[in-house]
């Protein structure tokens, strides 16, 4: 680890050096290992321990746990550095996905998956400060989508490999697993030693912050987590269970979806930047609802693969647009106040996620159709909260139920 650099010098500092190019690092990194991990995560569970729907609805439990507890953040920064804590978690996680197929029994994926979480979650709430720290309100919206299109950059390579050598070269699980794993690892660790400690200009608030001026991020925050772990944990495990797709077959739909964010990504953020976050988010919203309607359709008219896959692909796109809710906190926060609230969200964030895959994973072994039916209501309390955002968020107009003037940060 090299010296503190005030952010305002880094500027002075070589192209792969400075804070932007850092955080396009951990961009990349990050995924290599938490993407390959879900690419293979159905199939492998389903052929190492037999997972059934109440199995794979436990596994998202106990992966959303350290979600719930991401608020330990704000202890940790306490005697941490957040840039030093960010990379730290992050090669946890890499470390944890390359040990993953060591562990072929439902203790012992709960266990490993627990730990990659603990990295994960710590890495992504750490992540979003430092994203929100170091970029400035007028150029996030366009540089937040540059960096999810580089994250699916990245992954698209590791993707591609898997399809054109899981059957070619007989890849094991346990191979792959090492490779992604140990690759973000090695990235976390480089960038560790690499970088010099940036140091932004508002010092963050380190202890719980809790303000009434932001009960509507928080709302967001909980429904967003509510409804996006339907997709994850089911949405995946339909297109194995249902459609019998195989290792290669999910990671070619997961490259599709790849190659649709590296195109999309960077639009979406210039909509962001363009019409705003209520608009875009209205947007979202709207068409998670019609999505999840269709997923039903799926179990109640046998309709087939291939709209189910167009809907995945879709549904993926759409969940993209969420960068708008990171600059809308941003157009309202006090600046110290970031690090503390990406915590506090965190938590909001993972509140339905811990107890809510292993519920529905009963409900899955019932009515399938029934588990979006409900992703499609939680989108739609989603689109009446968005319909509150102002065009045009600040502090003190955090509504539209706000006055326009600033008011105090309680």
């Amino acid at each position: 680890m090299s010296k503190t650099t005030p952010l305002e010098d880094a500027r002075m500092l070589p192209l792969w050096r400075r804070p932007v190019t850092l955080l396009f690092l951990m961009a990349a990194a990050m995924p290599v290992a938490f993407a390959t991990w879900s690419a293979l995560l159905n199939n492998f569970v389903i052929e190492a321990a037999n997972f059934d729907g109440s199995d794979i609805g436990w596994l998202h439990t106990v992966r959303e746990i350290p979600g719930f507890f991401a608020i330990g953040v704000i202890a940790l920064i306490i005697f941490i550095r957040e840039q030093v804590l960010g990379l730290v978690s992050l090669a946890m996680l890499g470390v944890a996905t390359a040990l993953t197929a060591q562990f072929p029994s439902l203790g012992g994926i709960l266990t490993i998956t627990l730990l990659s979480s603990i990295g994960f979650h710590y890495y992504e709430t750490v992540n979003q400060s430092l994203q929100l720290q170091w970029i400035d309100k007028l150029r996030a919206p366009k540089v937040l989508g540059w960096l999810v299109a580089a994250g699916s950059g990245a992954t698209l390579v590791a993707y591609v490999l898997i399809v054109m050598t899981w059957e070619a070269l007989g890849l094991t699980y346990n191979t792959v697993y090492m490779l992604a794993g140990g690759f973000t690892a090695l990235v976390a660790l480089f960038c560790l030693f690499a970088y010099p400690q940036f140091e932004a200009p508002n010092p963050q608030v380190k202890r719980m912050v809790l303000r009434r001026r932001y009960w509507l991020y928080y709302a967001l925050q909980f429904m967003a987590g509510a409804r996006r772990q339907i997709f994850v944990v089911f949405a995946g495990f339909m297109m194995v269970e249902k459609f019998g797709f195989e290792v290669h077959e999910v990671t070619a739909l997961f490259l599709i979806n790849l190659v649709a964010n590296m195109v999309c990504a960077p639009l979406m953020g210039q909509a962001v930047y363009r019409y705003g976050e209520r608009r875009t988010l209205i947007f979202e919203y709207a068409g998670l609802a019609l999505v999840f309607l269709a997923y039903g359709g799926i179990y109640w008219f046998g309709w087939g693969v291939v709209l189910a896959a167009v809907l995945y692909v879709v549904d993926h796109l759409l969940f993209a647009l969420a960068l708008a809710l990171k600059t809308y906190f941003q157009k309202i926060a006090d600046p110290g106040d970031i690090a503390p609230t990406a915590a506090v969200a965190f938590t909001i964030n993972h509140i339905a996620a811990v107890f809510l895959p292993a519920l529905l994973g009963y409900l899955w072994l019932v009515s399938p159709a029934s588990v979006f039916l409900l992703a499609a209501g939680m989108a739609t309390v989603s689109l009446m909260l968005a319909l509150l955002i102002p065009r045009h968020p600040e502090p003190g107009h955090e509504t539209i139920l706000s006055p326009s003037a600033p008011a105090p940060a309680e």
